[in-house]
């Protein structure tokens, strides 16, 4: 069985999407793109720099397109069983199963990394990548500080992304290096992401995804507050707007469609970060299962 993901914020690069153009149907769906966003957000994507790629009003929608569009481009190639998304890539894998109109997905991106940016200059806050800790072992050391600081991205056995303001994300850090983390890296993000920071960006998110029509996917789809087979459009209204302050249980999503059935997980979209980060939870579950013999 096909399962298709869809990368996150992190993958934009200069020239996504260019090679894409060719395609007279994907041409339309760029230009739709800039005339939705209002600037020529195609040509930041195929010849801006990496400083402009990273403002937040580009990063978000661009890489949004290029997935999308990429799984326009596959025609009837594109057959999911499942489809799922990892943070931003849950907005392109419910266009991609036809849950949500392109216009419809491009607008509420565009309200999101509104939202966000909003959110995250009125908190200055941080993230930081923990790891070679047990998920376990951070999650109680973030619990007892006295501070925000949660878990936001289990994206792998050993690698947990937390979040929280820039002082608590200093000291969880300090203390996981005592508890024996191989690495407590602060990320280069703009703001708390999957924190209760974030609140003020759920609420205003929640209008706009609340207004939008969501249809049936024509597969299940993961979500990543709630990593297990959806077809529901208001279950998946619910967990869109739960989003922004939950984590991103990309672990468990990975471990949900592999005992679903999954046998091949395609990336659509830039780079190829997911693929690895899925081959490390298929090797987890693999030794889990051989010790268990």
């Amino acid at each position: 069985m096909k399962a298709y993901i869809f990368p996150g914020q992190g993958a934009q690069f200069s020239g996504m999407g260019k090679d894409l153009y060719t395609n007279q149907h994907a041409a339309e769906l760029f230009e739709k793109a800039n005339e939705i966003i209002g600037f020529r957000i195609s040509d930041i994507m195929f010849s801006g720099t990496d400083e402009e790629l990273k403002q937040t009003n580009v990063t978000q929608p661009a890489i949004f397109l290029h997935s999308v569009i990429l799984a326009k481009a596959l025609g009837s190639a594109f057959q999911p069983d499942m489809v799922a998304g990892h943070s931003l890539g849950e907005f392109s894998a419910l266009v991609a199963a036809s849950a949500l109109s392109f216009e419809d997905g491009l607008r509420l991106v565009i309200a999101r990394a509104n939202a966000m940016q909003k959110a995250c200059e009125a908190h200055p806050s941080t993230m930081a990548a923990i790891l070679g800790l047990a998920d376990d072992v951070v999650e109680r050391i973030c619990a007892e500080i006295d501070d925000v600081v949660v878990p936001a991205n289990y994206n792998c056995p050993g690698q947990l992304v937390i979040s929280g303001t820039i002082s608590g994300i200093d000291l969880a850090c300090q203390k996981l290096t005592e508890a024996g983390a191989k690495r407590a890296l602060k990320l280069n993000v703009g703001g708390a992401f999957h924190s209760p920071l974030m609140e003020p960006a759920r609420v205003e998110l929640q209008q706009a995804i609340e207004s939008t029509h969501i249809l049936k996917p024509v597969c299940p789809i993961f979500q990543n507050v709630d990593p297990r087979p959806n077809t529901d459009p208001q279950q998946i209204k619910l967990n869109l707007i739960t989003q922004l302050t939950g984590a991103v249980r990309w672990t468990q999503t990975i471990e949900q469609m592999l005992e679903s059935g999954a046998t091949e997980f395609i990336e659509v979209g830039p780079g190829n970060v997911l693929q690895g980060l899925v081959k490390k939870v298929n090797r987890a579950m693999l030794t889990s299962s051989a010790s268990l013999a």
